[in-house]
C-alpha cells in the first residue's frame, strides 16, 4: 500500500466515525463533570473557586463574607488551621459541597442518554449552557487576568485561572453536539413509535 493509499484509508475512516466523536463528547463531558464534581468536596478544591464565586454577582451572596477572601486563601497542598476556620465560617465548603452535587447530577443525566435520550438531552443541556456562567468569571473575577509590573498585564493576558476557565469553550462545544445527538436519539424513537 502507498502512502497516498494509506492517507486516503484513514480519511475514509475518520469521515465514517462520526458516531465514536459524539460518544467521545459525551463520556469526556461526563468524566470532567463527575471528577471535578467530586473534588468539590475536598477543601483544597473549595479554597479555589473561592475568588470567582466572590466575585460573582450571582453567586457572591452563597458566601458569608465574601470581601474578604484575599486574605484567607489557602495555596493547594497548604493547610493552614485559622484559614481552614475562616472558610468554615464563610461557607465556602457548603457552597462547594452543593456545587458538587449539582455537576455530578448533570454527568449522571448526560450520561442517562444510553437509557433515556429524553434525560440526556436534559443533562447535555444543562452541560452545553455551564459553561455561559464560567465565562462571566473572565469579567468579573481579577484573577483571571494576569496582573504586575510586567507589560503583559490584564487583557488579553489570562492567568493560570482565566486559562482554565477558557477551556470551557470546549465543553460548550461538545455539549452542543451531545445535546443534538439526544435530540436525534428522541426524533428517531418518536418516528419509530408512529
Amino acid at each position: 500500500m502507498s502512502l497516498y493509499d494509506a492517507y486516503q484509508s484513514f480519511v475514509e475512516k475518520v469521515a465514517r466515525s462520526e458516531n465514536i466523536g459524539v460518544h467521545l463528547c459525551r463520556i469526556s463531558i461526563a468524566i470532567v463533570f463527575l471528577w471535578i464534581g467530586w473534588l468539590k468536596f475536598i477543601p483544597y478544591e473549595a479554597d479555589s473557586i473561592v475568588p470567582f464565586v466572590a466575585n460573582s454577582p450571582f453567586m457572591s451572596w452563597l458566601y458569608n463574607d465574601p470581601a474578604n477572601y484575599l486574605q484567607h486563601m489557602n495555596g493547594e497542598g497548604v493547610l493552614n488551621e485559622a484559614n481552614r476556620a475562616w472558610h468554615e465560617m464563610n461557607n465556602t465548603y457548603g457552597y462547594s459541597n452543593g456545587l458538587g452535587v449539582v455537576e455530578i447530577t448533570f454527568a449522571l443525566l448526560l450520561l442517562s442518554h444510553y437509557i433515556s435520550p429524553k434525560a440526556g438531552l436534559i443533562g447535555a443541556t444543562l452541560c452545553f449552557l455551564t459553561p455561559f456562567v464560567t465565562y462571566t468569571f473572565l469579567i468579573f473575577t481579577p484573577e483571571t487576568w494576569v496582573h504586575g509590573a510586567d507589560a503583559h498585564t490584564g487583557f488579553p493576558y489570562l492567568s493560570g485561572a482565566g486559562r482554565l476557565v477558557l477551556k470551557d469553550a470546549m465543553m460548550t462545544a461538545a455539549g452542543f453536539v451531545a445535546m443534538v445527538d439526544s435530540a436525534k436519539a428522541i426524533l428517531r424513537n418518536q418516528n419509530n413509535s408512529v
